[in-house]
């Protein structure tokens, strides 16, 4: 079975992730300050949940997107490699203001991650616990890892947070278990086909947050927040001027001015992620990017267990 395949036909693929960085917030404040930070609201997070959330400037531009886990001694934040320090400097300014720690964990943890159908059997067999019954924004923390239920690929996938000086211990035991190593070419195929947008590539500190199609990192009910009001603005006036999409293209794509990230698929042909104006992010329709004629084409391009009941 080659890469792809363990991921996307049924098996499962050993990711690293260990490139992110892993920050932890802790103190009996660090809820209300990180609240003021994000996008999202933290108040609402449960022990033992994660949620997606953007770090904003206060023009409503990206400093990160990351990943907030509530863990029981305070808050677990991973973010891409490209914006960790940035991020780790956002909050740690406010460590002198209140009961509120930051430690930066990058250097002294890892993150393996698998994907596919039978994740959920490997990192069961590892971690010797039933992580299928884990919610889809679920958090288990165990003996020597903090387990986190969560997709990169479209498809089902479990990130195991362990300590870098026994990284090798649970490679090699995932890869007995039945995983099979996910090179970085690879991966990023499959996430390209899952939609997927990373910062760096994707979007940076020159997008607004509703132009990069996450959604699902802002609340619009919560209380006030660094950038809120150019965010919400932009919302109330209808929408802005480019979002994010998927496209596809009778050939190759290229990463140009308006394409961000391309592949070519195995299942989905040629295909790209990028930014198109406003008035043509419905699916179908024929747009010209970069010079190159493509069809704008509803995320994920594939959809794997992730999104099967």
């Amino acid at each position: 079975m080659t890469e792809y395949e363990a991921v996307r036909d049924g098996g499962a693929g050993l990711i690293e992730l260990s490139e992110r960085g892993r920050i932890r917030v802790s103190g009996s404040e660090a809820t209300m300050f990180l609240n003021g930070l994000v996008t999202n609201d933290v108040k609402s997070l449960a022990e033992n949940r994660w949620m997606p959330a953007v770090f904003p400037t206060v023009q409503g531009r990206l400093i990160g997107a990351v990943r907030i886990a509530r863990v029981k001694d305070g808050f677990l934040i991973d973010t891409e490699r490209a914006s960790h320090d940035a991020v780790l400097k956002t909050i740690s300014r406010f460590t002198l203001a209140g009961d509120f720690k930051v430690a930066d964990l990058t250097d002294e943890s890892a993150i393996l991650s698998l994907q596919g159908k039978r994740a959920a059997e490997v990192a069961g067999k590892v971690t010797k616990t039933i992580v299928a019954d884990l919610p889809r924004d679920g958090v288990s923390e165990l003996e020597g890892v903090t387990v986190i239920r969560a997709t990169h690929t479209a498809e089902d996938g479990f990130d195991l947070v362990v300590d870098a000086t026994r990284a090798d211990e649970w490679r090699q035991a995932l890869k007995d278990a039945g995983a099979t190593p996910v090179g970085q070419e690879t991966f990023e195929v499959l996430r390209i086909e899952a939609g997927i947008a990373r910062f760096g590539r994707d979007m940076d500190d020159t997008n607004v947050v509703p132009e990069t199609n996450l959604d699902d990192a802002v609340s619009f009910t919560k209380g006030c927040y660094v950038g809120q009001e150019i965010i919400v603005r932009i919302k109330h006036r209808g929408h802005p001027a480019k979002k994010f999409v998927g496209l596809k293209a009778d050939r190759p794509l290229e990463p140009g001015a308006s394409i961000t990230s391309a592949a070519v698929s195995p299942k989905a042909g040629n295909i790209g992620l990028g930014y198109v104006r406003y008035e043509s992010i419905e699916p179908g329709t024929q747009v010209d990017v970069d010079g190159i004629s493509a069809t704008v084409v509803e995320l994920p391009f594939v959809r794997g267990s992730w999104y099967q009941d």
